[in-house]
């Protein structure tokens, strides 16, 4: 559900020169909200909103219930008093994930595998391997989207561009259900026409730091010499895509098949807890979560984040790089409460009933994944010395507790992800 502003001039012909035109954006409008739409007919042209429950947030909204000012990650209760009368549903995932494996395995792909998925209902796509097959950039969005509309009863936009960044802009301003080329020669230009949080990347802040230097459009932005920007961006790296991107320049690839970056679970309460018990007894759930998701693929961490979201809507994240990577809760666990200590001023030496903050959503993730059949992992001086048996074999408590989860990967494959865990 994209939240980015759109220009209704930006919404024009541009012209039909599509030399060097070979990157698509494809985005599907109001994906999930459209689903529901598409298999409960009855609730055409009515507001539409994913996410029940007063301590839900919004995932998605169809262009009806937008109309109210409903947007993505707003707390599900402030939407019903902004929309009262609006159809609420629960998240499908497995319906949803089902129809985008659908799209993408048998339409996108029927153009090309040149595809960089972003999300569940977003990709890039680059043609210019299909165009002797295709003819035209044109041609293929159009297919595409006639497939989309015809196959799932739901419509996508496309934007066409020489760039990622342009085509992205290009399907944003399309919304709803339009196709957007934006010719090389007047990239510039479209660019040029749109506010600062148009631009893909420019958050809150950055967009404060530029409105205190006079910066308040895209085309102010490009009046601006690399040296200042520079300045006023503090980094050097950031100045340089600000540069670009205001001339519609972007030098990224297609990326089809992306590395996994991270790992995590979180989870809301039914209410805000203060009960330390309760925070530590998800948070060691979450541990088990990501750690069976880490064997199943193979992977080691090294990095552990803590995830909290207080009472207030705020959120705050603490990391910490481990000595040895690790794939098992009996490892993650220990860090991550260490963590949760640090976040909330507990002194290592106290074991409070009650934390000082109530909690309302409490995560932990994981990131700097290794393949673990490449990783060498070396037990500590301190485990060796400690382990070792009679025959000089070691066999440390990490290496046991690993084994025992192990066998609790085996037990749930059989009979279930509940059924069965591990008493850390």
């Amino acid at each position: 559900m994209s939240t980015a502003p759109r220009i209704a001039a930006a919404k024009r012909d541009w012209g039909h020169d599509e030399r060097g035109c070979t990157v698509l954006h494809i985005d599907m409008d109001a994906f999930f909200a459209s689903l529901e739409i598409a298999r409960h007919p009855e609730l055409a042209n009515k507001p539409v909103i994913i996410g029940t429950g007063n301590r839900a947030v919004v995932s998605a909204a169809n262009y009806e219930a937008r109309k109210y000012g409903i947007n993505s990650a707003m707390p599900a209760s402030r939407a019903h008093q902004l929309c009262p009368g609006g159809v609420f549903l629960p998240v499908d995932h497995h319906y949803y994930s089902q129809i985008s494996r659908d799209i993408f395995g048998t339409i996108f792909s029927r153009v090309t595998d040149q595809i960089e998925q972003v999300s569940v209902d977003e990709c890039y796509m680059d043609v210019a391997g299909a165009l002797l097959e295709w003819g035209s950039p044109l041609r293929i969005g159009a297919w595409l989207r006639e497939q989309v509309r015809a196959r799932h009863g739901i419509t996508c936009s496309v934007g066409i561009a020489s760039n990622k960044l342009v085509a992205k802009m290009a399907s944003t301003n399309a919304k709803p259900d339009g196709m957007l080329l934006i010719p090389v020669a007047r990239q510039a230009e479209f660019v040029q026409m749109m506010p600062l949080r148009g631009i893909p990347g420019i958050g809150p802040a950055l967009e404060r730091r530029l409105d205190e230097h006079g910066i308040d459009s895209v085309k102010a932005l490009a009046e601006i010499d690399l040296p200042l920007l520079e300045s006023i961006a503090g980094s050097r790296i950031t100045a340089e895509r600000l540069y670009n991107v205001a001339r519609g320049l972007d030098a990224r690839p297609i990326v089809t098949h992306a590395p996994e970056k991270s790992i995590g679970a979180e989870h809301t309460f039914p209410q805000d807890v203060s009960d330390a018990a309760s925070v530590c007894g998800l948070l060691r759930r979450c541990c088990d979560d990501v750690a069976s998701t880490l064997r199943r693929k193979g992977f080691v961490a090294r990095t552990v984040t803590v995830k909290l979201r207080f009472p207030d809507l705020s959120v705050t994240t603490k990391s910490l790089t481990i000595e040895q990577p690790a794939d098992s809760a009996s490892a993650l666990l220990p860090v991550t409460l260490r963590l949760l200590r640090a976040m909330l001023d507990i002194p290592a030496d106290a074991t409070p009933a009650r934390l000082p903050r109530a909690i309302r959503l409490a995560g932990m993730s994981v990131s700097g994944l290794s393949d673990r059949a490449t990783t060498v992992i070396q037990p500590t001086l301190d485990d060796v010395l400690a382990e070792s048996g009679a025959d000089g074999h070691v066999s440390t408590t990490q290496t046991r507790l690993r084994g025992a989860e192990e066998a609790l990967d085996a037990i749930r494959g059989r009979f279930g992800s509940g059924s069965a865990q591990l008493g850390i």
